[in-house]
């Protein structure tokens, strides 16, 4: 299904509006006009109340904000109008934890004249570290002041932690013949793998569709999406995807599967897979993407379940920034992967703006041009094609190559 793509991240969608400041939660190092003013903390309000849908980290170490926001979720029937979240602090760890996120939704709500459960709190950055709670409560009403239906980009700014640049995808599609959007902005870049959500992800959209069905569609497309990404192997604390629906578009409300209902998961699919994409591109020290997309498989999950497998393995990560066809920890990887298939009946292509080469078939090694090889692994967005040549299911995950910009900056990213 082809879908326009559209300008405005989470402000695509009819009757979303934000902004994002520099408020001061951590003051930086050099106290330069660069560095001092880099947006910290965001909000973005919808002008009426949102039936709203979120998943959360599998992480047994949950981050307060994630704690606060599925309680007001719950209090409130999932609903929802306003998101706060800030970057430089986690607020995981701390015995105040609670009391700062909550205090966030409070600020906001006074602020805005609605009821504190209405409100979606969400934090990133250091673990272990005190919220300062002051520059937050100074900077909301500066926050509320400045909204504005054009401000996603301040938004998008704001959640970036070690992140080189803003991700925001959106797109337009119709129900029946009524004109929806659906938009969101993520952020992430290390701390990210499979286990719910990675990362801190805000989708919006103005089409009108039940609560349940908008958890539904969230769940289906997050297994096939976000929890196909990772850089590193670690599942953050604070792993969070809220997808808020106002229903300003004016459709006839989605309340049961049909054709309005897959259109609808169509569109969310094409803006969360955009946004894993670009997560996985910019993972930390990253100068490759990659894509491994399984097919044949008997299905769904042993397809999904051999793509991760590949894409998670540090040694085949290292190979990709070597750019060495090591076709054999390609086959390694797919070799333990937790699903049944024939080993002796796998295929393995590498491809990308360059060409593609044959590697390997029927989980044995074939002979292919080295240079070849070298010239298709020296782009920037690397595929490996995977045939377990079973039956007709295929999934696709995606992440990065491993270099030694990663050490770096996670050696001292605390201090």
């Amino acid at each position: 299904m082809n879908f326009k793509v559209f300008d405005g991240g989470i402000c695509a969608s009819k009757g979303f509006k934000a902004s994002g400041i520099y408020c001061g939660i951590k003051r930086p190092a050099n106290d330069t006009p660069e560095t001092k003013h880099k947006n910290d903390i965001c909000i973005f309000v919808s002008d009426t109340v949102c039936n709203t849908a979120a998943v959360y980290t599998q992480n047994k170490v949950k981050g307060a904000p994630i704690l606060v926001t599925k309680k007001n979720l719950e209090k409130s029937g999932n609903k929802s109008i306003a998101v706060i979240a800030n970057s430089k602090n986690a607020n995981t760890c701390n015995a105040d934890g609670i009391e700062k996120a909550e205090a966030m939704c409070e600020l906001l709500a006074k602020e805005l004249n609605i009821p504190k459960e209405q409100v979606i709190v969400a934090s990133t950055g250091v673990i272990g570290q005190i919220l300062p709670i002051e520059p937050i409560k100074t900077g909301i009403p500066k926050l509320v002041k400045e909204l504005d239906y054009n401000k996603n980009i301040e938004a998008a700014t704001a959640i970036m932690t070690t992140d080189t640049v803003k991700k925001e995808y959106a797109v337009e599609f119709e129900i029946d013949g009524v004109k929806c959007h659906l938009g969101g902005m993520a952020k992430g870049s290390g701390m990210i793998h499979p286990n719910m959500a990675t990362t801190l992800n805000f989708i919006t959209t103005d089409c009108a569709i039940s609560s349940n069905l908008l958890q539904e569609a969230l769940s289906e497309i997050v297994k096939i999406t976000y929890n196909c990404l990772s850089i590193d192997g670690d599942t953050s604390t604070n792993d969070m995807v809220s997808l808020m629906a106002n229903g300003m578009a004016d459709n006839k409300e989605i309340t049961s599967h049909g054709a309005d209902f897959d259109t609808f998961k169509s569109a969310l699919y094409e803006v969360m897979a955009n946004l894993t994409r670009m997560l996985a591109k910019d993972g930390e020290g990253a100068t490759k993407l990659i894509e491994c997309i399984t097919s044949g498989a008997k299905d769904k999950d042993t397809a999904i379940t051999v793509a991760k497998s590949v894409v998670c393995s540090s040694l085949f990560k290292a190979a990709i920034f070597g750019e060495d066809a090591n076709w054999g920890r390609i086959l390694c990887a797919v070799g333990y992967a937790q699903a049944d298939f024939d080993i002796n009946k796998v295929d393995v292509d590498l491809k990308s703006k360059n060409g593609i080469i044959s590697v390997c078939k029927n989980g044995t090694g074939i002979e292919f041009s080295e240079e070849k090889a070298s010239e298709i692994l020296s782009a920037d967005e690397i595929s490996v094609l995977i045939n377990l040549n079973d039956r007709n299911e295929s999934a696709t995950a995606w992440g990065c190559d491993l270099t030694y910009d990663y050490v770096k900056i996670n050696g001292d990213y605390r201090t």
